[in-house]
């Protein structure tokens, strides 16, 4: 593995989340430490239900955490206004995360191009990067497709592509290739990997993928929501 910057973009400290209320409450995570640094691919890893998405959607602030410390980029996202967080969001987050969420009335190229669209880039610019990106994907000539006419592996490159075009710092992935032939997944990492080259910017990905560690700077390694080891 290789060696990454020392600035920390994330820094995560005694991380709690509880779901639910009383006796039928669980905790997910239970006191995570784990620190994301710029300048390469963190891996989080473990068996299925050891809080690796729940860490990963607590970072984007898509969840509140129950207890203990999270900056990102600086900011902590549960004490932004919720105006303040979504424009957080969209001008520092990309995210690929197993549900594509595509719009199905958008073209996939229109769906690619949304980040930058809402940060103000003009439509013909927005739509002639998408394009571009689409293409080093896989998905030549399919611009003006729309999501019914993909299959699950394609929805997935677009969703991909949303995540990079507008050169987010922070990129979340969550399985990014569970739904990837070989040569496709391994073209998805190396796209991750230049993008996580970039100075200031890191890329988090959640995967039980073994074919794609050997991309990661950082693999850290969680069990029972925490983390147990980290290797570099």
């Amino acid at each position: 593995m290789t060696a990454i910057a020392t600035e920390v973009l994330v820094s995560a400290r005694g991380v709690e989340k509880r779901f639910g209320v009383g006796e039928a409450s669980a905790l997910a995570l239970r006191g995570a430490d784990l620190e994301i640094a710029a300048g390469g691919i963190t891996m989080l890893v473990g068996p299925s239900g050891c809080g690796k998405t729940t860490m990963i959607s607590i970072i984007a602030g898509l969840l509140n955490r129950t207890a203990g410390e999270l900056s990102v980029l600086g900011a902590d996202p549960s004490a932004l206004k919720s105006s303040d967080a979504a424009r957080f969001r969209r001008e520092n987050l990309g995210f690929i995360f197993q549900q594509y969420n595509l719009v199905p009335t958008l073209t996939i190229a229109e769906n690619a191009a949304v980040p930058l669209l809402a940060n103000g880039t003009p439509m013909r610019e927005a739509l002639r990067r998408a394009d571009g990106l689409l293409q080093q994907l896989g998905l030549k000539g399919r611009a003006g497709d729309y999501p019914r006419q993909l299959s699950g592996g394609q929805q997935q490159r677009v969703a991909i592509a949303r995540a990079l075009l507008h050169e987010p710092r922070l990129i979340l992935c969550d399985e990014p290739t569970a739904a990837l032939d070989a040569h496709t997944g391994h073209a998805v990492m190396e796209l991750l990997r230049e993008a996580a080259q970039a100075p200031g910017r890191a890329v988090v990905v959640v995967t039980h993928d073994s074919r794609t560690y050997g991309f990661a700077s950082r693999l850290i390694h969680m069990e029972d929501g925490r983390v147990v080891k980290v290797e570099e």
